[in-house]
């Protein structure tokens, strides 16, 4: 077990506000993604630049990803100053965690502006294009999905590396529940396999089953670690003693 005898207790107001940021996060992220346009396939630029282009909320429904994983991400960093570890393996783990995190929200920056912001403006000048024009506007905006391609894989990489290092660092303190620190690092070993998939094919049908994986068990770890966090306070509450007076 994890030899933790000259850190601090956990910080339950910090975990509290965790847990609200973590979950809010998933559902921002989820109730944006619900307004992406998807009904081509991915991988058929032609197709899905058409769609894009139709697309009047598309810079808006980007923004709302961005400001989802912005909410996950910070829900990560106060993790780390809510399990108070600073000492052997699990204080390296949640060190290493929160720089991988720092590392994801700069990179979703990124991608957030080369895919809701570059690339919409791409599809839509080859949309409106001369005839003539057409098949350089259109290599333009394969470009810009290429890159998309690239910023995604290694976000992925960073986010995944992020979530495996939490989940350990909490399985080896037992702060919170351990089998939430395991879920954590199920849904990082899921979204490092979507940044291998993209970085190797973009967004074929092989990187279906990772990410349903992900969105499944990080929906399951949050809203876990969201009870256990409001639970723990109330029964703190329930077996503190009647303040004098």
């Amino acid at each position: 077990m994890e030899d933790t005898k000259n850190d601090g207790g956990l910080r339950r107001p910090e975990l509290r506000l965790s847990a609200a940021l973590l979950f809010a996060g998933v559902v921002a992220s989820l109730l944006a993604g619900l307004q992406h346009p998807d009904a081509a396939s991915a991988n058929d630029h032609p197709a899905t630049f058409a769609e894009y282009a139709a697309s009047d909320a598309w810079i808006l429904v980007h923004l709302g990803q961005f400001v989802g994983m912005g909410l996950l991400l910070c829900g990560l960093l106060v993790l780390a100053y809510a399990l108070n570890v600073r000492h052997g393996p699990a204080g390296w783990a949640v060190r290493l965690g929160t720089a991988a995190a720092v590392a994801a929200l700069a990179l979703y920056g990124v991608l957030q502006g080369v895919d809701g912001v570059a690339l919409k403006h791409a599809v839509d000048a080859w949309a409106g294009a001369a005839e003539g024009e057409k098949a350089l506007r259109f290599a333009a905006a394969e470009d810009i999905r290429w890159l998309e391609w690239g910023v995604r894989s290694y976000q992925s990489f960073m986010l995944g590396s992020a979530l495996i290092l939490f989940g350990s660092g909490i399985a080896a303190t037992r702060r919170v529940s351990r089998f939430i620190g395991y879920l954590m690092a199920l849904s990082g070993a899921a979204y490092l396999a979507q940044g291998w998939i993209i970085g190797a094919e973009g967004f074929s049908a092989s990187n279906s089953l990772p990410t349903l994986a992900g969105i499944v068990l990080i929906l399951g770890w949050t809203g876990w670690l969201l009870v256990a966090a409001w639970r723990r306070t109330a029964d703190d509450k329930a077996g503190a003693p009647a303040s004098a007076g």
